[in-house]
């Protein structure tokens, strides 16, 4: 398999320098060359498998034979180690729960197959490689726990000031090691904005070997491909394709979604949800496409107001917005909205949503009627609702519990150096 520029398509790359270089130098997106058709019945034999061998089946596609199969199977079975259940709610409304990996969010997937490659990659290099990491939240405590000590690799995760929950921030913060974290004093869009032009810095390069942890990074976004294809092993035998719902902020988790789809995964629609942070929804409307300033939200992993995986899509539609809502259908709501929505879920059938998934309940409500009788809504449960435990208690009442796993990080210090939104400053601190 081979990868190219969403901005030069004739360019093309093996899996290590997409994965280790994460972003082209021409500030475009790595994408596949050919997304991978899964073979004749595998779809129609799914229940038969389990999700690591779904996850090889896809993964030995995208990065065999320049990556060995048996290498492929180790990394799989080292890092796919967790479930992810389908919840039946209610009628044809599930949810897909993302949260049962070390950090309780979905990214704990893709984080985990990652390092686990890029460690492989690296495993012959005398100079470490420096993984540079945006994060909203959830990402940053996905990488930093599955890179944390990873042999031949620092982590340095910026992270907005104020904008991710206590708990995020102590996933973030409390690693030591090989981890380290820089508290930005700006909006995800900011850390995001210095990770990229990190990477087009000439001098930084000289002195490090950089990569991403981002789903700007190929290698974090096709493992997410695996658990939409092990929701449709685990949906009612004689299921309608399922339409999937998935609260959107960057747009990894949903382009990943669209891969699976486009492998030959059967799906009736997939739904777009967002907090009014809605570039892409009006996108979908017809407007053009406007990035504006970050809106902050109760659901602040979505606060991404100029989402990096939007080139992806638009690559994947030929850049025709006709085929794109074709395929797509977007919807964007308010605070009030999400926590009506955790308040109606709560009250009528016991699940507490997080203020992501409440998102995309809204979405599926709005929309269901437009798929047909019987469709199953899918929607992804992006973290563990303890997260986010503050809007979950002063929307809901009660306070979740949290995980044994998670309890001892509570009293750890935070380690965190306080950074400008400039990248002068950033850059200072690299160099230091």
């Amino acid at each position: 398999m081979r990868f190219y520029s969403t901005r030069n398509s004739s360019l093309t790359f093996d899996p290590a320098t997409a994965i280790l270089r994460s972003l082209p130098e021409d500030n475009g997106l790595f994408m596949p060359e050919q997304i991978p058709l899964m073979p004749e019945g595998f779809f129609a034999d799914i229940r038969s498998m389990q999700l690591p061998e779904i996850a090889y089946e896809v993964a030995v596609r995208y990065f065999s034979p320049e990556i060995p199969a048996e290498v492929i199977r180790a990394i799989v079975d080292d890092a796919v180690n967790f479930p992810v259940p389908v919840k039946h709610i209610h009628d044809d409304t599930y949810t897909l729960e993302l949260f049962h990996g070390p950090t309780l969010a979905f990214k704990d997937m893709g984080a985990r197959f990652m390092a686990r490659l890029m460690s492989w990659l690296n495993r012959n290099e005398e100079e470490k490689l420096t993984v540079l990491v945006a994060t909203s939240g959830d990402t940053g405590s996905a990488v930093a726990s599955g890179f944390f000590g990873v042999d031949g690799i620092e982590v340095v995760i910026l992270y907005p000031s104020g904008k991710v929950s206590p708990l995020q921030e102590k996933q973030l913060t409390t690693n030591g090691g090989n981890i380290r974290a820089l508290e930005i004093q700006g909006s995800f869009d900011d850390c995001q904005r210095i990770v990229k032009t990190a990477f087009l810095d000439k001098d930084l390069n000289k002195r490090y070997r950089l990569t991403s942890a981002n789903s700007i990074n190929i290698a974090r976004l096709i493992p997410q491909s695996f658990y939409y294809m092990d929701a449709l092993r685990q949906l009612p035998e004689g299921s309608i394709p399922p339409v999937f719902v998935v609260p959107s902020g960057n747009f990894g988790n949903l382009t990943a979604g669209l891969l699976a789809y486009r492998s030959g995964m059967p799906a009736s629609g997939f739904i777009a949800a967002t907090n009014r942070n809605d570039a892409v929804v009006r996108y979908l409307s017809g407007e053009d496409y406007q990035p504006r300033d970050t809106i902050a939200t109760i659901s602040n992993a979505m606060d991404v107001g100029n989402p990096s995986n939007f080139v992806r899509l638009l690559d994947l539609y030929g850049n025709d917005r006709s085929l794109m809502q074709k395929a797509l259908q977007a919807r964007t709501f308010s605070d009030e909205a999400t926590r009506s929505a955790m308040r109606q879920c709560y009250s009528q059938y016991d699940y507490v949503l997080d203020p992501h998934a409440a998102v995309g309940w809204l979405a599926w409500e709005q929309l269901q009627s437009a798929f047909q009788p019987g469709t199953p809504g899918v929607i992804l449960e992006t973290a563990h609702p303890v997260k986010f435990s503050e809007v979950v208690e002063d929307t809901l009442g009660v306070k979740p519990e949290i995980p044994e796993s998670l309890r001892s990080i509570m009293n750890r210090e935070k380690q965190a150096t306080l950074l400008s939104s400039d990248y002068a400053e950033f850059l200072s601190w690299m160099m230091g």
